[in-house]
């Protein structure tokens, strides 16, 4: 049996039951999850086991890599720079970026990026590892590619590009990397236990990820086996020149080993931020509302970072998806709290936002990575925290 550690405020106790069930059913390893209520935690709880090979336990410092749940720190470090009128969303990426006007795209918005609009989901000639690791060669391809649709027709989830192209406005505004600018701009401030870029010191605390294959690998049935909703995402899995595949394998070798200590030290701020769920709990917190004395956004300026942007069948994940400038916005499949919510999920099953009209601050984050739709944990624990708000 599991022991959950932590603690949970009167009228909560549906979310720690929710999450021991995750490991009682749901196939929980290592798990923590943290919920703020009108700038105040209410749940912040935690259990299991962090490396499954030692036996390390999950304890209350432990750090999860959250895959792109790390694109919602990175969209907030936009926003913080658009509310101190150094960033303008409607300026050309170039204003910002000159090589970036290459092949066409000296037209591009800023907001475009933001919210997956632009058409650069690939590259033509993946980066070798070591070079996108590096930044700098990334950003000088990602600025010479061609859009692979016009831009601001449509949207698909650029799952890798994302992080070096906002990252790289973000640098070449504000003069620091992303990691550094969170560092000093949302860590610092805030006491957040999370970075863009793991420091050496830290990497003894970050747990090791298990990674479960599905019972059914769909790409292995003959079509009519394949449940008819799922064809056309399936057929896109099966082509290695589909948007599905090619925006996850733009660096070469495509398979990129988030659990070594290369990719946790390198700034991949679509993918690889390394902290705790409390850290990004409080994070969102700080988004809709004071925590300690501070705020990262005023009411106005969130309105404006959640306003949808993109809506509709999503060009590289195949299915409905909305995005605002940079946040996920609630679908049927993750509906967060309510139609106010803003955030976004990671590889696997984390995930973090929040809701300015219940004041509510969520993060999950996990090292047992299940993929597809039969993972429910997130979602149970979402469902005991609006439970918990009736």
């Amino acid at each position: 049996m599991t022991t959950i550690y932590g603690e949970v405020a009167p009228g909560f106790e549906p979310v720690r039951a929710a999450f021991m069930e995750n490991f009682t059913r749901h196939g929980d390893l290592g798990a923590a999850v943290c919920v703020y209520r009108n700038g105040r935690p209410v749940v912040d709880l935690w259990g299991g086991v962090a490396d499954a090979e030692t036996g390390r336990p999950w304890t209350r410092d432990t750090l999860q890599l959250v895959y792109s749940a790390t694109k919602g720190a990175t969209a907030t470090m936009a926003h913080m720079l658009v509310e101190r009128g150094e960033l303008d969303l409607d300026a050309p990426v170039s204003k910002y970026w000159p090589e970036f006007a290459a092949d066409d795209k000296a037209d591009i918005p800023v907001r475009w990026l933001l919210s997956h609009q632009a058409g650069l989901v690939a590259l033509d000639q993946p980066v070798p590892l070591k070079d996108a690791l590096a930044w700098h060669p990334m950003a000088a391809a990602l600025a010479a590619q061609r859009p692979l649709w016009t831009p601001g027709t449509a949207h698909g989830y650029h799952g890798r590009t994302w992080g070096w192209l906002v990252g790289e406005v973000i640098r070449r505004v504000s003069g620091r990397s992303p990691g550094r600018f969170f560092a000093e701009e949302l860590a610092a401030p805030l006491g957040l236990d999370f970075f863009i870029g793991l420091p050496a010191g830290e990497r003894d605390r970050v747990s090791r990820m298990l990674y479960q294959r599905p019972d059914v690998d769909l790409t292995t049935l003959p079509t009519e086996s394949v449940p008819e909703e799922l064809r056309e995402q399936v057929a896109a899995w099966r082509d290695p020149n589909s948007f599905s595949n090619r925006a996850y394998a733009v660096t070469d070798p495509p398979e990129i080993d988030f659990d070594s200590p290369e990719v946790q030290a390198a700034e991949l701020p679509a993918s690889n931020g390394i902290g705790t769920a409390r850290a990004l709990a409080r994070m969102y917190a700080a988004l809709i509302g004071e925590v300690d004395g501070v705020r990262l956004l005023s009411p106005d300026a969130l309105a404006s970072a959640t306003e949808e942007h993109a809506s509709g069948k999503d060009q590289v994940m195949l299915i409905p998806s909305r995005f605002s400038a940079g946040y996920m916005l609630p679908t049927n499949s993750n509906p967060m709290i309510g139609p106010s919510s803003f955030g976004h999920t990671g590889r696997g099953g984390s995930l973090a936002f929040a809701d300015p009209e219940h004041g509510v601050a969520f993060a999950y984050a996990m090292n047992r990575v299940i993929g597809g739709g039969d993972d429910v944990r997130a979602a149970s624990l979402v469902a005991a925290v609006r439970e918990s708000l009736l």
